[in-house]
């Protein structure tokens, strides 16, 4: 006998947050992976906080892969040396 996992939800109420038009662009809000604020961070790291928000804005992602991290920062022009 299968039971529901929510017997007393209705589909009648869900609001699907992912679904928004190309026009109407990404969600507003920011998603910050590490921190709520960056003012005790340095320049160099504010500029890599704003960076990779952007990312994760751009491609409505809540966290971000290593290789993701590696793909912004490459974007800011660091590389090895």
């Amino acid at each position: 006998m299968k039971t529901a996992i929510f017997p007393d939800a209705s589909t009648e109420n869900f609001q699907d947050r992912r679904n928004y038009s190309a026009q109407d662009g990404a969600p507003g809000s920011e998603r910050r992976q590490f921190t709520n604020t960056y003012d005790e961070l340095s320049p160099d790291a504010r500029e890599l906080a704003h960076a990779i928000d952007a990312y994760k804005l751009m491609h409505r992602r809540r966290f971000i892969t290593y290789e993701e991290m590696l793909s912004v920062v490459k974007g800011l022009g660091y590389g090895r040396q």
